[in-house]
Order: C-alpha cells, then sequence, then structure tokens
C-alpha cells in the first residue's frame, strides 16, 4: 500500500494519535498532516492541507479526524476529486469504499471509541472499490465536479 495521510484538529487529536500507533504496528506507511498537540486549533486549515493533497492526485488515500468528522467532510468534499465519507461503523466504512471509492475516511472522535476506530480504518484501507454500475455513479460525480467548475464567477 502507498502512503496515506492523516490529519485531525485539537478534538481529534488523541484519535489521531492511536491510530498512528495503529498504522505504525501494521508497517503501513503514512505522513502525519498535524495538527501536533491538543492545543486548540480550527479544523479547515487540517483538512484542507490534506484534501488538496488527495485532489491534486499526490497521494490516494486520508484520514480526517475531529470531534464529528462534520466539518472535516465539509471542508474536504469542497475538493475536485475528494470522496471523503464521515464513517461511525464497519457497514458504512465498507460501503464508502465498494459503493463510492471514498478516498478520504473522516472520523468523528466524539462519536467513535478507539477500538471500533482502529476496525473501520482496517476495513476501509483493504477495501476495494467494487466498479460496475458504481463506476457509472462515478463518473457522473465528475461530471457534476465539470458543471460546477463553470459556474464559479
Amino acid at each position: 500500500m502507498k502512503e496515506i495521510l492523516i490529519a485531525s484538529d485539537h478534538a481529534g487529536f488523541n484519535l489521531k494519535s492511536k491510530i498512528i500507533g495503529y498504522l505504525e504496528k501494521r508497517s503501513i506507511k503514512f505522513r502525519d498532516l498535524g495538527t501536533y498537540s491538543p492545543e486548540r486549533c480550527h479544523y479547515p486549515e487540517f483538512a484542507s492541507r490534506l484534501a488538496r493533497q488527495i485532489s491534486r492526485r499526490k497521494f490516494d488515500r486520508g484520514i480526517l479526524i475531529c470531534y464529528s468528522g462534520i466539518g472535516n467532510s465539509i471542508v474536504a468534499n469542497r475538493y475536485p476529486g475528494v470522496r471523503a465519507a464521515l464513517v461511525h461503523d464497519l457497514k458504512t466504512a465498507r460501503l464508502s469504499r465498494e459503493h463510492n471509492d471514498s478516498n478520504i475516511l473522516v472520523l468523528g472522535a466524539g462519536f467513535v471509541s478507539e477500538s471500533r476506530a482502529k476496525r473501520i480504518v482496517d476495513l476501509w484501507l483493504k477495501t476495494a472499490f467494487s466498479g460496475g454500475r458504481h463506476a457509472k455513479r462515478l463518473g457522473q460525480l465528475k461530471i457534476i465536479e465539470r458543471e460546477i467548475k463553470k459556474c464559479k464567477p
């Protein structure tokens, strides 16, 4: 597996640290884009830093963590080609990859335990996109992205 990105705000810092330890234990290469402490910070900075790299295709996948996951999802999904999925359980982790080819996993530290988060990350990393009818839908997303780009002033 290629190197993945990981980032969080202050509310996701502790869970991010646990996930990093888990990735290291499994010899999964990663790059930590911050934050590097539990001091209060602003999630858009870190979510955009990670999503920008995915959008530019410098990395294939990333993990974002904040308290609810909602803010990170909103920021990340503003970038072309990003399919950030807010996941709270194993079923949605699997479906986000199989059906949507999600390239950013978003976790809400206030809503998933450390053990569940590790299981989610593991499943999300090993689940492949199933293609088929879902590939057609991703094609439709690309058309929508082009339409949106034309609407910008």
